[in-house]
């Protein structure tokens, strides 16, 4: 087990009794990867949804849970009041439909 809260160099003590740096990093691992890493703000929607899941799958089965949840509640919300169900929905449609709109604008402006 390692404390890599001590980021200085280390250090190594010659003959005179004094300290030189050591003059490379022992912690650094030079595989060429580094300039092939992508960052996160340039990925897609998607691929950045999936990245999320991977690096926390428990949160992304409890959000898929909740959405199954919901689903079920619009399924009885359908079945209940079906004239209320479909203005609801036709609402829903034309707000996704804007958003989707703005997202589209605002992509083709920044490019």
């Amino acid at each position: 087990m390692t404390d890599d809260a001590d980021s200085a160099p280390r250090t190594d003590a010659d003959a005179d009794g004094d300290t030189a740096a050591v003059g490379r990093d022992e912690g650094a691992v030079d595989d060429g990867r580094a300039e092939d890493a992508v960052a996160f703000a340039d990925l897609s929607l998607p691929q950045r949804v999936f990245v999320a899941a991977v690096q926390n799958p428990t949160r992304g089965v409890a959000i898929l849970g909740l959405l199954a949840f919901a689903f079920s509640f619009y399924i009885a919300f359908w079945l209940a009041f079906p004239r209320i169900a479909a203005l609801a929905s036709v609402v829903g449609a034309v707000l996704v439909a804007l958003v989707a709109l703005v997202y589209v604008a605002s992509d083709r402006m920044a490019t």
